[in-house]
């Protein structure tokens, strides 16, 4: 019996088949949504233990959170770079 804990975030969820993306590997493989735990969603995090899935909210959660500080970085870096692009032209 196969113990290891895998982790998969939920890509797509197209009508009865979910899209899983492995968040070791980056492998997606597909699984029917009625043997997933109920109210998963896109961005779910689930993990594969002991063969079954269970939703873990403090992944998704603390993933969610690091991407929207990465977004807000990306965003200042931009606004950053304008300001300076408008400080050459001047």
């Amino acid at each position: 019996m196969d113990n290891e804990k895998k982790k998969y975030a939920v890509d797509q969820i197209i009508d009865d088949i979910v899209i899983l993306e492995d968040l070791e590997t980056k492998e997606k493989i597909e699984r029917i949504i009625y043997y997933l735990p109920e109210n998963i969603h896109e961005g779910s995090i689930l993990v594969y233990e002991n063969e079954e899935y269970r939703i873990d909210s403090n992944l998704e959660m603390s993933r969610r959170e690091s991407l929207r500080e990465r977004i807000d970085r990306l965003k200042a870096l931009k606004k950053l770079k304008k300001e300076e692009e408008i400080e050459e032209t001047e």
